[in-house]
Parts: structure tokens; C-alpha cells; sequence
């Protein structure tokens, strides 16, 4: 499976006042699940940790209402059992609810059949729990790039209507820095791949998507950069967080890497007012009304 080598453009859609509308999300996991902390916290001891991640997911949704933001919130299937209410509020909240998997296993150390296992266990407990279709998809921690693109065809092959899973930058933990910066069908094909938003400057490419990024940089810059990417690259910002990112008072993992403590824990006191900030400044919506409802067949195709 090949991708495209040139950008895709997918037609912006625009608030009344002119200005571009981008795509919020949410990876509804909490702060013991996340990739960083995956060799320090095993899986079979998940029960035992505090669940943080309902109350921190309703405190997104506060937010969200207070500034008449719509969201697309991406769940991890192992959530949805335990929290299916939230799912619940989320949909009667006017939000989309998306999957993130089941138990954030990274893409890469699956096979196509445990990928499809995975993929059909996830949908289910979310379809069951919320009540409605499950259209979207993300990979935990990015995990869909160069070495593993058949994921791809097997999300199209399910039924899901889009995908966000590839970041197309060089990280030591994912990415794919060849990968077009813009929506495209993998192959012509059904599924949409939204990869996570870059921009380029002097040549190089700069995540300017939310999560980490938005943390460690000043709001300034992460607003000016996502300015460039509305006014000059004239596109949709793609932006996503984590419910644990606005939660100050989680556990800390005294045992992980430092460069994980780092990338996890750095600035989550600033993350709220940021967050609030750039909800201010921007206009947002869900993930399927900003990139799936101004016209897919205008999508370029990866051949």
C-alpha cells in the first residue's frame, strides 16, 4: 500500500465570519493507559488504579458547553465498559463518539487479524453502550505509518468512515514524515485519513496539533502556528488532548523514564487555561462535520 505524495486539500468549511472552522477531539483514556507509561504500569493492574478519567472527561464537557464547542471524543473501549453513562452524556451532549481502541494497544504489535479483532470488540462496547453508529477511528499513540499502512485497509474493510492515526512528522515513539499533511483515501479508496496537523517553516515540518505540543509550547506560538495553518495553508487544525492532561492532582509515576515523566506532566497546570483560551480564539466543531460533510469526493486519492 502506497501513499500519496501530494498534499490532498479538503474545502474548509467557514464560521459567518469568514474564519476557518478546525476539528477538536478528545482520547478519552486515562493517565495510567498512556503510551509513555506502557513499560512502567502493566495492563493486568489497570483495576487497581484510581479511575480518574470520568471526572476529568465531564469537566472537558463543562467546558465544551460553556463555550459552545461541539467535540469528537475518541474512547478506549476498556473505558466504555466501566463508564458507559459518560458515553452516554457525550452523545446527549450534541458530541461525536469515535473509538480508540479497546485497551490502547499501539497498531504496530498487532497483526491484520488481531487489528480486526480489536477494531470489531472496541466498536461493539461503545455502539452498546452510547447507542449510536461508530463512524471514526484513532490509533493509540499514532501507531499507523509506513511500516504498517495494511491498517488502513482493514478500518475501510470494517466500515469506518475515517480514520486519524497517522502524524506525519519524525518522533522517536510514531510517525511518518512523508506522509501527506492533509486529508486523503489511502489508495482511492472509502476511508479518510485526517493525519494530525502539521505546518511547515524553513522546510521543516512543526506539530502544531494539541496533546504534548500545545502544553510545552507558550500559547502564543501554538495559536500563531495554528493561524498559519488556517490563513496560509488555508486548512482545518486537527487538535486533540486527554482528559488527564487538565488533571493536576493524578498520581505521579516515580518509576517511569524521565523523558516520560517529562512529556507527560509538563505544564498540565497551564493546560485548562489554554485549553480555554484556544477554544476562545478558534472555532471548532466535530471531526465528521469539519472534514466529512464539505464534500469527501473532492478528497485527493493516495495511489
Amino acid at each position: 500500500m502506497q501513499m500519496m505524495s501530494d498534499t490532498a486539500v479538503v474545502p474548509v468549511r467557514r464560521a459567518t465570519d469568514g474564519r476557518v472552522i478546525n476539528a477538536m477531539s478528545v482520547d478519552v483514556e486515562d493517565y495510567f493507559q498512556v503510551g509513555a507509561f506502557e513499560k512502567t504500569i502493566d495492563r493486568a493492574d489497570w483495576d487497581g488504579h484510581d479511575l480518574r478519567v470520568e471526572r476529568n472527561t465531564d469537566r472537558l464537557l463543562e467546558l465544551f458547553d460553556a463555550r459552545d464547542v461541539s467535540a469528537t471524543f475518541f474512547c478506549l473501549g476498556w473505558v466504555a465498559e466501566r463508564c458507559p453513562q459518560l458515553l452516554q452524556r457525550i452523545v446527549a451532549q450534541g458530541h461525536e463518539l469515535a473509538s480508540h481502541g479497546y485497551d490502547h494497544k499501539r497498531v504496530t504489535s498487532l497483526t491484520p487479524e488481531s487489528f480486526r479483532a480489536d477494531l470489531a470488540k472496541s466498536k461493539k462496547i461503545l455502539e452498546d453502550a452510547a447507542g449510536v453508529e461508530i463512524k471514526g477511528y484513532r490509533a493509540p499513540s499514532f501507531s499507523i505509518g509506513a511500516t504498517n499502512l495494511w491498517a488502513l485497509e482493514v478500518l475501510a474493510q470494517e466500515g469506518y468512515a475515517y480514520s486519524s492515526s497517522v502524524f506525519p512528522i519524525q518522533h522517536d515513539h510514531y510517525g511518518m514524515p512523508d506522509a501527506p499533511r492533509q486529508a486523503f483515501r489511502p489508495n482511492g479508496g472509502s476511508l479518510v485519513e485526517i493525519p494530525m496537523t502539521t505546518t511547515e517553516l524553513a522546510g521543516r515540518r512543526i506539530a502544531c496539533s494539541g496533546g504534548g505540543y500545545f502544553r510545552l509550547l507558550p500559547y502564543g506560538i501554538s495559536k500563531r502556528l495554528m493561524q498559519r495553518v488556517n490563513e496560509h495553508d488555508g486548512a482545518s487544525v486537527m487538535f486533540y488532548l486527554h482528559p488527564w492532561e487538565i488533571d493536576t492532582d493524578q498520581p505521579r509515576q516515580a518509576n517511569a523514564p524521565l523523558l516520560s515523566k517529562f512529556r507527560h506532566y509538563v505544564n498540565l497546570r497551564a493546560m485548562y487555561d489554554k485549553l480555554d483560551q484556544t477554544l476562545r480564539d478558534f472555532h471548532w466543531d466535530r471531526v465528521d462535520r469539519v472534514f466529512l460533510d464539505t464534500g469527501n469526493d473532492s478528497l485527493a486519492s493516495a495511489a
